[in-house]
């Protein structure tokens, strides 16, 4: 779990770094864009959540990990979810459909307001999503659970394509948005 915040946490700061000094937001004022970005980093974990508690509440995990929370251990109810993310499979966030709706989404926020903190939070969390899906493609070699809901199976050079798509609109939004 501390791989996976790091390998997070260092692709949004140098990502937000490049912005800030792409856009010219050096002052201190552009502390919201910083604070958004560190919110829409934490936020698609909210998904194993929404998994254990009211999409699969019946698998051994998510039991465990209610009894844990009523008993006020939090630290071991974090830690088991940490150690678990590889068996929740139809995550709500983590799919296709959420991502296409999601980039919808930023580049309404990023065309649309003037907020820096909603700017930061849906350029970090759609840097998010790629970022899992890349470790997706690494680890496994495939982004069959991104395409649960749809029954299509891409092979090698289509998952190149489709992360390719994902990492220019992310920097599209990034420095041009």
């Amino acid at each position: 779990m501390r791989r996976k915040l790091f390998i997070h946490f260092s692709f949004l700061i140098s990502f937000f770094i490049f912005i800030s000094l792409f856009k010219k937001w050096l002052a201190l004022s552009f502390w919201p864009f910083w604070l958004g970005g560190i919110v829409g980093t934490v936020l698609p974990e909210i998904d194993h959540l929404i998994y254990v508690f009211f999409s699969n509440p019946q698998e051994v995990t998510s039991q465990r990990v209610r009894y844990l929370c009523n008993n006020r251990q939090f630290k071991n109810c974090f830690w088991l979810l940490a150690t678990t993310t590889g068996e929740r499979a139809g995550l709500i966030f983590h799919t296709v459909l959420f991502q296409v709706i999601f980039f919808i989404l930023t580049f309404w926020v990023l065309t649309s307001s003037a907020s820096l903190f909603g700017r930061g939070l849906v350029l970090s969390f759609c840097l998010h999503l790629a970022i899992d899906q890349i470790e997706e493609v690494i680890n496994k070699g495939t982004l069959q659970s991104w395409f649960w809901q749809i029954p299509v199976s891409l092979d090698r050079k289509q998952i190149s394509v489709f992360l390719g798509t994902v990492i220019f609109l992310v920097l599209f939004f990034g420095f041009f948005l």
